[in-house]
C-alpha cells in the first residue's frame, strides 16, 4: 500500500519527499473519448499528477438527478489517470469558479436559496448529499487503497467570498465521514485576508498565482508555517470573453516562473495543462460592473491547446521540469493541418417562432421560474391600444432582440447597460432573450435570467406576457431529423449542409461568415459563435465526426452574411494584445 502524507517541509510518498508536478484537465471540458490522449500527453510533458474540478451542475442539472455516465464518468477519468501511472488531485467544490456556468453550482440550487456557500442548514443539506455522491467515486480510488487520488480540496478560493468557518468545518466533517483519508487542502490567492478567511488550522493551505513566485510563496509560508509549499493554481494563461482579445502569456516568462517555483522546492498544479472547450452552453461570465460572457473556447493558452496539440509552452515547460524530475524520452507528435473545405449552406426556415406556450402572466417569467436550462426564452405581449413609445425594462439578462409584429426594432444588451428602446405602434411586441452565460464568480452567483423587474411603455406598466422557452439543442435535433419548416421567414433562420470526410478528424469551423448563434455537427453541440469576437473558429473534435457524410446545423440569431460553411486548417482564436 502506497502512502501519501504531509511532512515538515515536503509531501511524503511512502515516507520519502515528493514534489507534486501536476496539471489541470477538466474531464467535463474534453470529449471522453479523448481523455486518454490528453492524460498521456501530460505524462510526456513530465507531469506526475492530474488535477480536476468536479462540476456539480454537470452531474445534476435538475434536482434529483445524478449522472455519472459518458462525459460525467469521473470514476473512469480517474482510472485512466491511474492507468497512465499518474496521481490525481480532486477538487469537488461545491463551488469551482473555473469560468464554468454558475461556478459549477446547479441552477435549481442557487435559485432556491439565498445563503450560498455558507453554514445555512438548507445549503449544507444539499452540499452534503452532493459531496457524499462524489466521495462514493473518489474514496475507493485513494492512493492508500491502490488508486491515484493523493489530495482532495475543500471548497475553492473561499477567502475571496466569505469567512464562515462553520461552513468549512461542516465540509471537512462530511469529507472525513465519507472515508476520505488523504490530506485535505484549501487554495486562496496569496493575500493575507484571503488566506486567513479561506481555511482552517487543520487544512493545508496552498496558493493560486501566475507570477512573482518567490514573493507569493513567502506570503503563503507566513500562513502555512510547516509542510510543503504548493501553488495549486499556477496560471499559465487566461480566459477570453466576447468582445475582448485572445489572452496569451509570454512563454519564456511563464517557464521562468515555473522554474522558480520548482527550484524553491514547491509543488505545483499548472492551471491549465489542457483547457478544452465550453461545449454547448457551459460557458460562464464575469460581472464586476460590466457583464462579460466568456467565449466557447477554453484554450487558455495552455501547453496543450484546445485540440490537444502541444504548443511552444509545452516544450518550454518540459525543459524546466526535466531539471527537477525524470521526463519521458518520448515526445508527442505535432498534429497535421486540419482539412480545409467549403460547402454551401441552405436555409431551412425560421426557428424561434414556435407557438406561444404557457399561461399568460402579469410579468415575464424568468428562465429559472420556467425551469429552463437552454439559452432562449421568447416573451410576447399585446401592445396596449396598439401604441408604440419608449419601452423601459429594469434589467435585461442578458441580450434581447426586440420586434413588433415580426419586424425587428433593435437589441438591448446587458453588457452595454441598455434598458430602453423606442418601439413603433403595432399589435404584438416580442422580445427574444438569450442567457449568455451564468456569472461564475463572487456574489452574483445564481442570479435569475430573462426580463427582470418592471416593464413600462411611456411610463405605463406592460402586463399580460406569454413566456415561451426555446430549447436550442432540441430545435437543432428536429432540424437534423429533417422535420419540415418554412423555407424562409422573418427573423432568425436555421441553416444546414452536408460535407464528406475520408475519416474522422479534428476540424476548425470558421464562423466569420455568420453573425451570432449555435452550431452542431452530427448532433454534437459545438457551442456558441459571435462576430463580436475574439474567437472565430469552433473546435470540432474528431470524435464528433465520421467517415463519409457529416451534417452541420447552424441556428443563426441575426443574419448569415455569406451562406457558406468553411472549415480551416488551424484555430483562429482572435487578436492578442501586444
Amino acid at each position: 500500500m502506497t502512502t501519501f502524507s504531509l511532512g515538515d517541509t515536503d509531501f511524503l510518498r511512502d515516507g520519502q519527499p515528493h514534489q507534486v508536478i501536476s496539471g489541470a484537465i477538466h474531464y467535463f471540458r474534453v470529449h471522453p473519448d479523448l481523455w486518454q490522449d490528453r492524460i498521456r500527453k501530460a505524462r510526456l510533458m513530465g507531469l506526475n499528477t492530474i488535477e480536476t474540478y468536479v462540476a456539480w451542475n454537470a452531474h445534476a442539472p435538475r434536482r434529483g438527478e445524478w449522472d455519472t455516465t459518458g462525459w460525467n464518468d469521473l470514476g473512469r477519468f480517474l482510472d485512466l489517470v491511474h492507468a497512465e501511472g499518474l496521481d490525481a488531485i480532486v477538487r469537488p467544490g461545491p463551488y469551482i469558479c473555473a469560468e464554468w456556468h454558475n461556478g459549477g453550482l446547479p441552477v435549481w440550487l442557487t435559485g432556491s436559496m439565498e445563503n450560498l456557500r455558507s453554514s445555512a442548514p438548507d445549503f449544507l443539506v444539499e452540499v452534503s448529499a452532493y459531496l457524499r455522491r462524489v466521495y462514493d467515486i473518489v474514496a475507493p480510488r485513494q492512493i492508500d487503497r491502490g488508486g491515484p487520488v493523493v489530495l482532495v480540496q475543500i471548497e475553492n478560493e473561499y477567502g475571496a467570498y466569505g469567512a464562515d468557518k462553520a461552513y468549512l468545518e461542516a465540509l471537512v466533517a462530511v469529507t472525513r465521514d465519507a472515508g476520505i483519508t488523504v490530506p485535505l487542502t484549501t487554495v486562496d490567492q496569496p493575500v493575507d485576508q484571503m488566506l486567513s478567511d479561506g481555511s482552517l488550522p487543520e487544512l493545508h493551505k496552498t496558493g493560486s498565482f501566475g507570477s512573482r513566485s518567490a514573493e507569493r510563496l513567502a506570503t503563503l509560508r507566513r500562513h502555512q508555517p510547516t509542510g510543503p509549499l504548493m501553488c495549486s493554481e499556477f496560471w499559465d494563461g487566461w480566459f477570453d470573453w466576447w468582445g475582448g482579445v485572445h489572452h496569451t502569456t509570454d512563454v519564456t516568462a511563464a517557464a521562468a516562473d515555473l522554474d522558480a517555483l520548482l527550484a524553491a522546492g514547491a509543488s505545483v498544479n499548472i492551471y491549465m495543462f489542457h483547457g478544452g472547450t465550453n461545449f454547448g452552453l457551459t460557458n460562464g461570465a464575469n460581472d464586476k460592473g460590466r457583464y462579460l460572457p466568456l467565449v466557447t473556447s477554453y484554450d487558455y493558452d495552455a501547453p496543450l491547446d484546445e485540440a490537444g496539440t502541444p504548443t511552444e509552452k509545452f516544450f518550454a515547460f518540459r525543459e524546466v521540469i526535466a531539471k527537477y524530475a525524470p521526463v519521458p524520452e518520448e515526445v508527442p507528435a505535432f498534429a497535421s493541418a486540419a482539412p480545409a473545405l467549403e460547402v454551401s449552406l441552405s436555409p431551412v426556415g425560421a426557428w424561434t417562432d414556435a407557438a406561444g406556450s404557457g399561461a399568460v402572466a402579469a410579468q415575464p417569467q424568468s428562465f429559472d421560474a420556467l425551469g429552463h436550462l437552454s439559452a432562449l426564452v421568447r416573451y410576447d405581449v399585446d401592445l396596449p391600444d396598439g401604441k408604440g413609445g419608449q419601452l423601459l425594462i429594469d434589467e435585461v439578462r442578458d441580450l434581447a432582440w426586440v420586434s413588433v409584429d415580426g419586424v425587428a426594432v433593435g437589441t438591448l444588451s446587458r453588457t452595454r447597460h441598455d434598458r430602453a428602446i423606442r418601439i413603433p405602434a403595432g399589435r404584438t411586441l416580442s422580445i427574444l432573450v438569450e442567457d449568455q452565460g451564468r456569472v461564475n464568480y463572487d456574489h452574483r452567483l445564481g442570479e435569475e435570467k430573462g426580463l427582470i423587474g418592471e416593464i413600462t411603455l411611456d411610463g405605463a406598466a406592460v402586463t399580460g406576457w406569454r413566456s415561451t422557452p426555446l430549447d436550442v439543442a432540441a430545435i437543432a435535433a428536429e432540424i437534423d431529423a429533417g422535420q419540415p419548416t418554412e423555407a424562409a421567414g422573418e427573423g432568425p433562420l436555421a441553416w444546414t449542409t452536408e460535407f464528406t470526410l475520408d475519416a474522422p478528424t479534428d476540424l476548425f469551423l470558421d464562423t466569420a461568415p455568420w453573425s451570432k448563434g449555435y452550431a452542431f455537427v452530427n448532433g454534437f453541440f459545438l457551442g456558441r459563435y459571435w462576430r463580436n469576437g475574439p474567437q472565430r473558429t469552433l473546435y470540432v473534435p474528431a470524435t464528433a465526426t465520421r467517415e463519409g457524410r457529416n451534417r452541420l446545423v447552424v441556428l443563426e440569431l441575426e443574419q448569415v452574411l455569406a451562406p457558406v460553411a468553411r472549415f480551416v486548417e488551424a484555430p483562429a482564436l482572435g487578436v492578442t494584445e501586444e
